[in-house]
């Protein structure tokens, strides 16, 4: 105790912290409740129980490291009772080459959800040459749940070798949903989507929307980084352009109220999420069931060891238990 006093005065001047940086989206209720004791923190989502509502969004590490950061990330998902959306699946598409690196049912477990991943230009090419029946062939290699689909016109247009989008996005979700048995996630890479866009989707009985919002990885930027100078001073402006998680949210809450008829039911609230304080916010704000995602925050600490990204999803779900207790959300 008495070092615990000494540490206190020494750092008593240290851990004064301007007004200015308080977060102000919670009202900080200590009176109410006890601090959190282990308990039962099942739920459903996705149509299987969950324990831990982050969600490990697609993401790529490379080839070489595919493997290892998969395999991590299946065993943290089924340590703490969380769902998995692998990276994009298009080299499976036609040879099983890298399949060892995607196939991690067996780490996961039968019981928690997995999600291939295809771009929706990967969709639109099979629907066009009347081969959608290779997903289908993929989900079942995988033993997958179901398929993500990520649409990013922003990327393949300034990806060097891009390809190009020949029809509205929403067209080829329909068509594949009118044909497919599996359930069906849509997501966009790093910029978010605007309401139109999100009331078109919603109204589509996918499984969930995943956000992927303005304020993460961004890879529009990314493909400029990897164009000439003269194309990244061009097309700069591109990168700025997107919505944020919060925007994201409001419009879908929006949606919501005005249309009860919707078809989808569940999001995923994923881009720009810095800690388990931004996923508890947007999960008590949102309308609808909601878990959020993180991918390079997964991926630092995958593609090191299995014990650092144990600790840092240990601290993460304490964070949510502790925020649960004493953290209102002000309306």
């Amino acid at each position: 105790m008495t070092d615990r006093k000494k540490d206190h005065i020494e750092l008593a001047f240290r851990s004064q912290i301007k007004n200015a940086l308080r977060d102000d989206r919670f009202n900080y209720e200590p009176m109410i409740n006890s601090h959190p004791k282990k308990e039962d923190t099942n739920f459903t989502f996705l149509g299987k129980n969950l324990q831990t509502p982050i969600w490990v969004s697609s993401m790529t590490g490379g080839t070489e490291l595919a493997g290892k950061i998969n395999s991590n990330l299946a065993r943290a998902c089924a340590e703490f009772g969380m769902g998995m959306g692998l990276g994009s699946c298009r080299s499976l598409l036609d040879n099983n080459k890298h399949f060892s690196d995607f196939d991690v049912r067996s780490i996961i477990g039968d019981s928690l959800p997995l999600y291939a991943n295809l771009g929706i230009c990967q969709i639109e090419e099979l629907i066009q040459t009347k081969e959608t029946g290779k997903i289908v062939n993929l989900i079942n290699r995988l033993r997958a749940d179901g398929l993500i689909i990520h649409v990013n016109p922003l990327q393949e247009w300034l990806q060097p070798e891009g390809d190009l989008i020949n029809q509205s996005p929403i067209e080829s979700i329909k068509y594949l949903l009118n044909n497919v048995d599996f359930p069906i996630i849509v997501k966009e890479v790093g910029q978010g989507m605007g309401p139109e866009s999100l009331k078109a989707l919603l109204q589509l009985p996918l499984q969930a929307i995943e956000f992927a919002a303005y304020g993460g990885t961004n890879f529009a930027k990314i493909e400029l980084m990897r164009n000439s100078d003269s194309q990244n001073k061009l097309f700069e402006p591109l990168s700025l352009i997107g919505h944020s998680a919060n925007q994201m949210v409001d419009w879908v809450n929006e949606i919501v109220a005005t249309n009860p008829q919707i078809k989808c039911k569940e999001i995923i609230i994923s881009g720009g999420i810095q800690n388990f304080l931004d996923g508890y916010y947007f999960m008590e704000k949102s309308g609808l069931p909601a878990i959020y995602g993180q991918a390079s925050s997964l991926l630092k600490y995958a593609k090191e060891s299995y014990e650092e990204l144990r600790t840092y999803l240990e601290l993460q779900k304490k964070g949510l238990q502790l925020s649960k207790s004493f953290l209102h959300l002000k309306r």
